[in-house]
């Protein structure tokens, strides 16, 4: 059977990779798209290798980004991520990855899509599409190109390349409405009757992308915990959906916690934090406990991840804060900046709020990461995939 290609461009984006397309690379219709995206990823496969497709058989490598001139006059392009689910047929367009958005800069300029300066800093004000944010991009140029190598060491990815700082406006969407969109309960802090688990403190919040914190203590972990102490312990992680299922339904993202398992499997994201106590990184690196506010976790399509996730740093520092949530209570002292501590190492990110009649507002969450091209040419598609 003959093979279709599709223009495309494999990317690294902080700690994750992804398969990037224009928008006008792409059919029109919404599920041919999904379907041409799926098969691009190698997804569905029940073996869960995705041997064949350029998926990586983990969430931080079964990703797809679609990047097109903006729809909006204050805006340069529109971006849409999709996380490809690795044994089911989805493609889950719920939220934003926050490491491939450190790519999008990047990959608009050197599309076309947007005008940069000769040399400098190009400034790309992204819309994304999923979240409906304004995400602003801070990209190094030398000679008309973007830079790519550089002396900036982001842990969790081996090798160092130029800094991309990304600043995101308003990430909890909250604007002036002072409904309390940064905490869909209302709530800074909540405790969820959690069917099979009990009753568990949380934090549930919107910030960059929806997630909820819990204590480590929740899971009967101590927060400096790496993957392989995770995520080959079925019950634990079992325990971990569950959890973040029911939330889902409590932030109003699914009707049911099996709506949220089987069809919104990327958002909201599930975190563990708890007091500094030191660990060695997956690299093999030696962290100091006394360097770090916090230690953080997160899950990813229902593992945990190898680092942190660019949207799961942006809640941190938004919850962290904000006085009341459980993130809030470990670090009292934050004064803008809360360095935590990931299985990869350790990262530092920023927010600044303020309170104006009683209620918090934040109103730029800030991180630093890289980004670099990996692959520029064709996808090949079976073209059954393109049926309608």
């Amino acid at each position: 059977m003959a093979q279709t290609k599709i223009q495309a461009v494999y990317m690294r984006g902080g700690t994750s990779k992804g398969v990037f397309f224009r928008s006008d690379w792409l059919p029109g219709d919404k599920a041919v798209r999904d379907r041409i995206l799926m098969r691009v990823i190698g997804s569905p496969d029940p073996y869960g290798q995705q041997i064949d497709g350029m998926g990586g058989a983990t969430s931080s490598t079964s990703k797809v980004v679609i990047v097109g001139p903006s729809s909006r006059s204050d805006c340069d392009v529109d971006y849409r991520f999709g996380q490809v689910a690795i044994d089911k047929p989805v493609v889950d367009w719920s939220g934003n990855c926050g490491n491939l958005t450190s790519a999008v800069g990047p990959f608009a300029i050197t599309q076309g899509l947007v005008d940069a300066p000769r040399d400098g800093i190009a400034v790309v004000r992204i819309w994304q599409a999923n979240i409906n944010a304004t995400i602003v991009a801070h990209v190094p140029m030398r000679d008309g190109a973007v830079v790519e190598e550089g002396d900036f060491e982001l842990d969790g990815v081996t090798f160092p390349a130029a800094e991309i700082k990304i600043e995101f406006l308003d990430p909890s969407g909250d604007g002036d409405d002072e409904g309390g969109s940064m905490f869909p309960t209302g709530n800074a802090f909540d405790v969820l009757e959690v069917p099979g688990v009990g009753a568990v403190e949380m934090t549930m919040i919107n910030a960059g992308n929806p997630a909820i914190f819990i204590d480590a203590a929740t899971l009967r972990l101590q927060g400096n915990e790496l993957q392989r102490d995770v995520n080959g312990d079925s019950e634990l992680l079992q325990k971990a959906e569950a959890i973040r299922s029911h939330a889902a339904v409590r932030m109003g993202l699914a009707k049911s916690a099996e709506e949220a398992t089987q069809l919104r499997p990327h958002t909201p994201k599930l975190a563990f934090v708890a007091k500094p106590l030191g660990y060695v990184a997956s690299s093999g690196k030696d962290i100091d406990p006394a360097t770090l506010d916090i230690n953080a976790r997160i899950f990813s399509m229902g593992k945990l991840h190898h680092a942190m996730t660019g949207t799961g740093a942006v809640a941190i520092s938004v919850a962290a804060a904000i006085p009341g949530t459980l993130v809030h209570r470990l670090v009292p002292q934050a004064q803008g900046t809360v360095r935590f501590g990931h299985p990869s190492g350790s990262l530092q990110v920023g927010a600044e709020a303020q309170q104006s009649n009683g209620n918090w507002t934040v109103t730029k969450a800030i991180m630093s990461r890289s980004a670099r091209r990996l692959m520029e040419g064709f996808v090949l598609v079976p073209s059954w995939a393109f049926d309608q």
